[in-house]
């Protein structure tokens, strides 16, 4: 930018540096928050004690003082092997929680050897064909000790049954066992795209899964309703929870349609949102969902505190980072991070900085880490609850966001629920618009982000990035079909069809996916027996 451009931009004195303030969603700031001038007691009375309903100010009276947020990177590349040795780096280094990614074929339930996964085997996340991948993924670390999430959906129910399995095998039982599985099928129909099944056969296995663990599996977290991937796909803050509470509602009256009560699964649910770069909106955003859960939870019916109490994973925007100047993203993180430590988070994954031209290499993944035990440690927000509750600006935000997320969430209803509404493509051209319109401002230089549209350098930061090995793909599918000429196929083909069977039925489907991953058949396997039995879905063009 030359000297005459930023000679323009500089207000003279007494005059605003432009015509209209708004936050990244788009929405209009105000010079000054008043409020109604509420003293400390009336804003108790308004917002409710931490720990304690609508819960606006933490699920917790103690939060952070009692316990702090879970420190749970995400990770997961190429062979099982080299995933478990970096959770082990990660573990040593201080991470309380591990966060598993998986390869693209995983995810759309098709195995290394198939065609459609040449290119692809390893690349994004760990290939898990088969038991025996899961049994390396987790090797010498024992399962009833560790919390594990796991980011998978049109494949949960088979990664969750292989995860119970391997703890099996290294002599845990069901009931030890601590993590998240992610299991949202809906925000993969509205904003990612790695779906199988139709949406009516997907929700039936969601809420397979939420009766089997209900039973077997208790303090399993068996959904993670996820925000985060419909933000990434450019919605505004209100929109990312909209859709979320939107899906929640669906998952739950599916369930209840089921005949389960809210308050056997409700404890057990959990909500996966985007920690983005405009701070104060993010702060808000917390703490609008959690007064916003609680009612519609006890709308729904739910009594028990832990059905109606949010709890939620955080992590930071992957969108914001930029390919440019990679080692600003470091402040990017921080206050995102920072944003959803003051929200009120669970648990959190802090992005590194070079994820927006690679995978994380370790030292860029410790640095992400390095963040977090910071903020915990050093920065003093963790020793008092809720240190951003009364002022004047979140709490009108906060007030913003539910009045308009709810809005929403009446449209959704008008449209005869969510399902219809990601039938009819509603959903889908909501977002599509919010992302174009802050893709415009990016382009038209009303949206400042430094180096890209502004504050450019000529100097290229030339930075170090992981690259996966080209021969894994080789090794993967070699030792797949190895195992395949080793397993036992009647026993595999004995389950497939027990499997195919029990689809074509009302059965509860978990128990016939463990017999099937026990016998070493693979995910691709178990998928083409669902996918015989339920079909494709074919997407709702909307643009």
């Amino acid at each position: 930018m030359s000297l005459d451009d930023m000679l323009r931009l500089t207000p003279m004195k007494g005059e605003e540096r432009k015509e209209r303030f708004d936050t990244l969603s788009g929405t209009e700031v105000d010079r000054i928050y008043e409020g109604s001038k509420k003293s400390a007691g009336d804003y108790v009375e308004h917002l409710g004690n931490p720990g304690q309903f609508p819960y606006t100010r933490g699920i917790r009276d103690t939060m952070y003082r009692g316990k702090l947020w879970t420190m749970r990177q995400y990770a997961g590349f190429g062979s099982a092997a080299a995933t478990n040795a970096r959770f082990k780096y990660l573990l040593e280094h201080g991470q309380t929680g591990l966060s598993v990614a998986f390869d693209l074929p995983t995810q759309i339930g098709i195995d290394s050897d198939n065609e459609l996964a040449a290119g692809e085997v390893g690349r994004v996340g760990v290939a898990i064909d088969t038991l025996a991948d899961m049994e390396i993924l987790f090797k010498e670390i024992p399962l009833n000790r560790v919390s594990t999430s796991m980011t998978i959906n049109s494949t949960a129910p088979i990664l969750l049954a292989l995860y119970i399995v391997v703890a099996e095998k290294q002599g845990h039982s069901p009931d030890s066992l601590r993590g998240t599985v992610q299991n949202d099928i809906l925000k993969e129909y509205i904003a990612r795209g790695t779906y199988i099944y139709p949406p009516r056969p997907s929700i039936r296995l969601i809420t397979d899964v939420f009766e089997y663990c209900h039973r077997e599996v208790p303090n399993w977290n068996t959904i993670s309703i996820s925000g985060y991937h419909i933000r990434e796909a450019g919605s505004t803050a209100v929109q990312e929870l909209a859709f979320t509470f939107g899906d929640a509602i669906a998952y739950v009256q599916a369930a209840l349609d089921r005949g389960m009560d809210i308050d056997d699964f409700g404890p057990r649910l959990s909500f996966f949102f985007n920690a983005h770069s405009d701070f104060l909106e993010e702060c808000a955003k917390f703490r609008a969902a959690r007064r916003l859960w609680a009612r519609i939870a006890r709308g729904l019916g739910a009594k028990n505190e832990r059905t109606l109490t949010l709890r939620f994973h955080a992590q930071t925007a992957g969108s914001s980072l930029t390919a440019q100047l990679p080692d600003a993203n470091i402040v990017r993180v921080t206050l995102q991070a920072l944003a959803a430590v003051l929200g009120g988070a669970q648990s959190l994954h802090t992005n590194s900085k070079d994820e927006a031209l690679a995978l994380p290499r370790e030292d860029a993944a410790r640095l992400a880490l390095r963040t977090q035990q910071i903020i915990a440690h050093e920065s003093g927000v963790t020793n008092t609850v809720d240190p951003v509750g009364g002022s004047f600006a979140i709490e009108a935000m906060t007030d913003r966001i539910e009045k308009e997320t709810m809005e929403y969430l009446d449209k959704i209803e008008s449209l005869g629920g969510m399902l219809a509404a990601i039938e009819s493509g509603f959903v889908q051209k909501e977002i599509q618009e919010a992302a174009y319109s802050y893709q415009r401002s990016i382009e038209t230089d009303e949206r400042v982000i430094v180096g890209v549209n502004r504050y450019i350098s000529d100097e290229k930061e030339r930075i170090p990035i992981h690259s996966v090995d080209p021969d894994l793909e080789v090794t993967q599918v070699q030792t797949l079909r190895a195992l395949r000429g080793s397993r036992d196929t009647d026993a595999v083909r004995a389950a497939l069809v027990a499997l195919e069977d029990a689809a074509g039925g009302d059965r509860n489907l978990m128990p016939a996916i463990m017999d099937a991953v026990r016998v070493y058949a693979s995910v691709g396997e178990i998928s083409d027996a669902f996918r015989r039995v339920f079909g494709e879905y074919r997407e709702t063009v909307t643009v």
